[in-house]
């Protein structure tokens, strides 16, 4: 257990990070809680060498999207189970709010929506983002103005949708 010595703050202090930026993602809230687990779980058995890491939350977030982009080749599989199994009715619904943000965010590029969730969801700094990402700091900015104008567009045009 030494070696894992500083895992379970770690876990406690990203646990909420995490998931709501692999939910602003995906749109799939169970998707998002499972990719993150299971990169919780691959950090664990890595955590001498992730602990060790400049940035061990970043080497998770991208541990964890790349488990979301995995499972979105498989999303034709899943489809066909919530088909036969139907929807858990226990369940209350998302406020209709977070559903319009993350209707919103689907419409974007992936890289706007990135940028969008990593900088507003994850408060990471626009340098972080563009580390995280691969991209130029200036792609990223331009990321975000582009995403955030699209998003104040989409947003108004739900709002009058449902009025």
């Amino acid at each position: 257990m030494a070696g894992h010595d500083g895992f379970e703050e770690f876990y406690g202090g990203t646990r909420h990070r995490l998931v709501t930026y692999l939910y602003a993602m995906t749109g799939d809230r169970a998707e998002a809680q499972d990719a993150a687990q299971e990169a919780y779980v691959r950090a664990w058995q890595r955590w001498p060498a992730v602990s060790g890491y400049d940035d061990p939350e970043g080497w998770l977030r991208t541990v964890a999207y790349r488990l979301c982009l995995n499972q979105w080749r498989k999303a034709r599989n899943r489809l066909r189970a919530y088909g036969r199994h139907g929807v858990d009715l226990d369940v209350p619904p998302p406020h209709p709010g977070t559903v319009a943000l993350i209707a919103a965010l689907r419409q974007l590029p992936v890289g706007e929506r990135q940028a969008i969730t990593l900088h507003h969801l994850m408060d990471l700094p626009v340098a972080d983002v563009a580390a995280q990402t691969g991209v130029p700091v200036n792609t990223v900015k331009t990321r975000l103005a582009r995403g955030r104008r699209a998003l104040a567009g989409l947003l108004d045009e739900e709002e009058y949708d449902h009025a």
